[in-house]
């Protein structure tokens, strides 16, 4: 590998639509439909899936028939479905749907602290201060649990709609206090985990976050962000951190289909989404980077959580459709397309844009386009045996 030569880290998504997107829709979405929508994404290729939080109904309603849900799905071979806890109770309810819920491995302790004091009190109902002082006991708990690692987390890191933008400085101040306790504690500290619910991150504040956690602890190889995306810059700060890790290193990126995604202490509502799960897989794969994701199922995942939900999604690769390649290429003599549905053509066909506009007088031809078929039946040829 010469100098100007980088390798891509190994890629992991996790799916959230089920939960960070479930929890911002209407509590009144029927359990079958959303049986429904986690049968069909676990049919996609998705290898890790949140199905949900065991949280108190009485905040989150939307998460008041979770039992059911883990209940009534199919779980697929080689699916890991995981479920948010935020205190015993959640635990303990979690616990009891094991091994279908993949419980958080006891080899890998996790700290948290948020950096924006007045979030985590609306989020939930502790201080900043509050989980800095419980850090010790975390910690001694996860050590008598085998933890033989740790992640390390800071969330709201990037800034507040209430106290305004929070420097690297702070992040780094955090991140160090969380690793010099576990390192006391024995445990090496070997990820980090960058949250932002409130999104305010950008690409160039991530690309240099990344640069300075590699140069401060160059032993950290797994790096997780979770990016809400309200202001349309996390899918870019998503790229700057796949851009400044390479073979050594893993990411793993939080997406949720159709940009699914809400908090709702944060400010923004449904509008504070997530990266759409469907862009992020398109874009991996324009990178050469199989995922093992079949693209045009989970398209249809996304139509049907549009049904589900009851309205239009903000993904861009379910409007128009991925790059097309091979026999998808569009036909060359299509009428004018104008509408939203009529652009759906990629996957239900060209009956959606019977009857538009076509002023073409005269046969489209093109040279490229013959060279192009005459390639693509070349191809199939050679790959069923016959001579050209």
């Amino acid at each position: 590998m010469t100098a100007t030569q980088r390798s891509h880290p190994r890629v992991e998504i996790v799916e959230e639509g089920m939960r960070e997107g479930m929890q911002i829709e209407s509590a009144h979405i029927p359990v079958e439909d959303k049986i429904r929508l986690l049968d069909a994404l676990s049919a996609t290729g998705l290898k890790t899936i949140v199905v949900g939080s065991f949280v108190s109904p009485k905040w989150v309603p939307q998460m008041a028939e979770i039992e059911k849900i883990v209940e009534g799905f199919t779980p697929v071979e080689g699916v890991r479905y995981t479920a948010l806890a935020l205190n015993q109770k959640g635990v303990e309810r979690r616990a009891s749907f094991a091994p279908k819920i993949t419980p958080p491995d006891p080899r890998i302790g996790q700290s948290k602290i948020h950096l924006d004091d007045v979030f985590v009190q609306r989020n939930t109902a502790r201080s900043m201060q509050d989980e800095i002082d419980a850090l010790d006991g975390v910690i001694a708990r996860a050590v008598e649990r085998g933890a033989k690692e740790a992640q390390v987390s800071v969330n709201a890191c990037w800034g507040s709609n209430w106290t305004g933008e929070i420097g690297e400085d702070r992040r780094m101040e955090i991140l160090q206090l969380q690793i010099d306790k576990w390192t006391a504690a024995g445990v090496p500290v070997t990820r980090v985990h960058l949250g932002d619910p409130m999104s305010w991150n950008t690409p160039a504040a991530m690309r240099s976050q990344i640069r300075r956690i590699l140069d401060t602890w160059p032993e950290i190889w797994h790096f997780q962000v979770h990016l809400h995306n309200a202001r349309g810059m996390a899918p870019l700060s998503a790229y700057a951190a796949f851009c400044e890790l390479d073979e050594r290193h893993t990411l793993v990126v939080d997406t949720a289909i159709g940009g699914l995604g809400g908090c709702p202490y944060c400010g923004n509502g449904r509008l504070t989404r997530m990266i759409p799960t469907e862009d992020f897989v398109h874009f991996l794969e324009s990178e050469g980077i199989d995922t093992g994701v079949d693209l045009a199922a989970l398209i249809e995942a996304v139509v049907l959580a549009e049904e589900i939900v009851g309205h239009e999604l903000w993904g861009h690769v379910s409007k128009a459709g991925p790059r097309p390649y091979g026999s998808d290429v569009y036909a060359m003599d299509m009428p004018f397309i104008e509408t939203f549905e009529q652009a759906q053509h990629f996957r239900l066909g060209p009956q959606v844009y019977e009857g538009a506009l076509s002023p073409w007088k005269t046969e489209i031809r093109s040279a490229a386009r013959d060279d192009f078929e005459r390639t693509l039946l070349t191809g199939a040829s050679s790959r069923t045996g016959d001579s050209a």
